[in-house]
Order: C-alpha cells, then structure tokens, then sequence
C-alpha cells in the first residue's frame, strides 16, 4: 500500500493555477527554487571575479537571498511575489558581458544540480533573458541623453 504524501504549505501565488501548472511541468517548487538561489549564490560569493562585485554591495545576505527567492518564484512560478526593480540596481555596474557569463556559467551549473532537466531548462533560458537585459541596461546607463543606445 502507498505512503500518504506530506502535504506541502500552499504557495504564495497571486496566480495560483498558473503556478500550480508551472510546478507540475517543471519540476520546480519553493525549496527548489531555495535551494537554486542559496546554492547559485554561494558559488557567487566565493568566485574570484564575480564574488568581490557582489561582496562591494551586499553587506546582509539574508535579506537578499529571500528576495532573490520571491524574485525566481515571480520569474519561474509565475507567483508575482516580487515587487522590486532590478534594472536600477544593476545599472552603472563595473560588469562586462564577460562577467554575465560567468555568472550565466555558475547559475547553469547550479540549475543542473538542483532542477529537474525541465525545470533547469526552464530557469535557464529565463536568467539567459534576464542577463541580457541587465546586460543592456549597464551599458546603456553609462550613455548620455539623447544618445542612441548600443545593441551590441
């Protein structure tokens, strides 16, 4: 006969049929999603390039990884438990694209560890987005008004 399942705490969702069809296609869940940002951002942290950039503006890690939690909850789970704004906080950055695929590299390989191939597939083609994105936003942020921006 089968073990009952423990029953897991409901998501936090604002769109809780959305998230519940991405958690049954993906794989994902709150504690994989956990486990991704705490795992991600710990290789971050001890990674000669990209840790000193980090360590510069994050003094309170825990703050950081439950937001960056509620952030790849929004972005993956569709729960929209996110409320901030990354492309300020990432604009005028001292990064490269060299930089972005360092950290495209240690997000890869920490999705492949902890994800399902569905749900690490899934995560990785949205932080590819994202990388881009704030890709695009540092270097447009160091441009003059009026000046066309570059997308290259």
């Amino acid at each position: 006969m089968p073990q009952p399942q423990p029953s897991l705490p409901p998501i936090r969702s604002a769109r809780p049929a959305m998230t519940q069809e991405m958690i049954a296609r993906t794989g994902l869940s709150e504690a994989v999603l956990t486990d991704l940002v705490h795992g991600f951002y710990g290789k971050i942290r001890v990674d000669p390039e990209l840790g000193p950039i980090f360590a510069a503006r994050i003094a309170d890690w825990g703050p950081h990884l439950e937001r960056m939690v509620d952030f790849w909850s929004s972005v993956a789970l569709m729960t929209g438990r996110y409320h901030g704004a990354p492309v300020p906080k990432h604009a005028g950055l001292p990064v490269t694209w060299a930089h972005f695929e360092r950290w495209l590299d240690l997000f890869r390989e920490t999705a492949g560890e902890v994800c399902s191939p569905e749900g690490a597939a899934h995560v990785i083609e949205r932080a590819e987005r994202i990388a881009r994105s704030l890709y695009m936003a540092s270097r447009d942020s160091g441009r003059n008004d009026g000046e066309v921006p570059s997308l290259r």
